[in-house]
């Protein structure tokens, strides 16, 4: 098995400094590439840097605002020149009734999750070569209807549908465009979500009882399969869904 499928290449992963994103930063270290990530927050941007070593790149940036994902942009193009997978991970994940929904929450989750997914995609396709490819992280939730979900599941059945057309575009081009559909995975956001302490074991306990493998996902499981996504071990795998999820979505 090729355990360097990325020598010599450059991955940017949005949301790189914590969970998933930073899991499959990590493992594309590992693999050869030099990789960028994105972060909002700048101390857990810092010490993912130094986990990722000197050479990567770490860019402070808010993806629900296009300024930041042209400046992250604009300094990947500087330092590496180029970008050949790409990880569209960067989210919001909060839980909340329909009653307890405001504009703010709403505007929140489709500005990072679907509006950042798309800009990010549209400013980073001039630097990417024919034979790159682009992971979109969505979500087992937007075909499950779970309560409490709505706004987050419509965000993540959005960037489905958004990805599936932007496959159809980006064919002629030689650049692979896919999703990656995790279930319930064992990351930081979870304990974002806006519930209290006690709602949100009560939530977790819920959804392991929907996981015929008896278990929570780990930030591993999903950065396998983005790398395998990305890989030429999947180059004719293109404009499809892997759902990752331990059996929640199956019938």
């Amino acid at each position: 098995m090729n355990t360097r499928r990325f020598e010599g290449k450059v991955a940017l992963v949005t949301g790189g400094n914590s969970g998933i994103g930073l899991a499959a930063a990590q493992k594309f270290a590992a693999e050869g590439a030099r990789v960028a990530i994105f972060g909002r927050d700048p101390e857990t941007l810092a010490q993912a840097k130094k986990t990722l070593g000197a050479n990567a790149i770490a860019v402070q940036a808010d993806v629900s605002r296009i300024a930041d994902i042209e400046r992250g942009i604009a300094q990947v193009k500087k330092e590496a020149g180029r970008i050949d997978a790409l990880f569209v991970n960067a989210g919001v994940a909060l839980f909340a009734p329909i009653e307890g929904v405001d504009e703010g929450f709403y505007d929140r989750h489709f500005a990072t999750n679907v509006k950042g997914a798309y800009f990010t995609i549209q400013k980073a396709l001039p630097l990417m070569p024919k034979g790159s490819a682009i992971v979109v992280n969505g979500s087992t939730v937007a075909n499950k209807g779970m309560p409490n979900s709505s706004v987050y599941a419509a965000t993540k059945a959005a960037v489905g549908s958004l990805a599936r057309t932007l496959s159809t575009e980006l064919a002629p081009l030689g650049i692979r465009l896919n999703v990656v559909h995790p279930g319930p995975i064992e990351t930081p956001i979870f304990g974002r979500m806006g519930l209290s302490a006690e709602a949100t074991q009560a939530m977790g306990q819920q959804i392991l009882s929907m996981v015929p493998l008896g278990r929570f996902g780990s930030p591993d499981d999903i950065a396998h399969a983005v790398l395998y996504l990305c890989s030429d071990d999947a180059a004719f795998v293109h404009g499809t869904t892997l759902t990752v999820d331990g059996g929640v979505a199956a019938p």
